[in-house]
């Protein structure tokens, strides 16, 4: 279902992750920085009101969407963060340049979440214009930057649940 039919932020705030024992690093590109600091307050607000400490919570900027990859890699590289979220904003223009950077950003946190075996969660918004993305960072479709906090929060629990297993939560036994 598309986000324009429903709000994920407010059905992702009706649950609750134990995030006391995480350590986060988040990764916001500079680059239409009115919207990625949005996103950037509503990732760092989930995390605290799931029990994520402010100083379990490491954000470093990087120039633009094109370099969250290798800000994300950084931080995995210090080995001191349980998952990293990259939070981004790529607007349609008049060329091609959304598509290339869009597919190169989601390649690059796809390959180092498949890699370093560690949550990197996509938080890029990929909107067709400046107010679709304002309406995705804190307007009326929610704030994209929440639900990136809440998906990183659900992946630890789900690894967690495979060290111990616990029927029914995060898995199905097979």
């Amino acid at each position: 279902m598309s986000s324009k039919l429903q709000n994920l932020s407010s059905t992702f705030a009706e649950n609750k992750y134990d995030g006391s024992n995480h350590s986060i690093g988040i990764v916001v590109a500079q680059w239409n920085q009115e919207i990625t600091f949005a996103l950037l307050d509503g990732a760092r607000q989930a995390l605290l009101d799931n029990g994520v400490t402010a100083e379990h919570i490491t954000v470093i900027e990087v120039p633009g969407a094109f370099e969250l990859p290798i800000g994300a890699r950084m931080l995995l590289q210090s080995g001191s963060f349980d998952g990293i979220i990259c939070l981004g904003c790529v607007i349609k223009g008049e060329t091609k340049h959304d598509e290339y950077i869009s597919n190169a950003v989601a390649n690059g946190i796809m390959n180092l979440s498949l890699t370093s075996g560690k949550p990197v969660i996509f938080g890029l918004l990929t909107p067709n214009n400046h107010e679709q993305a304002l309406e995705r960072s804190g307007g009326k479709h929610g704030n994209k930057g929440t639900e990136a906090s809440m998906t990183l929060l659900q992946m630890l629990e789900v690894k967690k649940n495979l060290k111990q297993p616990k029927k029914g939560i995060g898995f199905q036994n097979l």
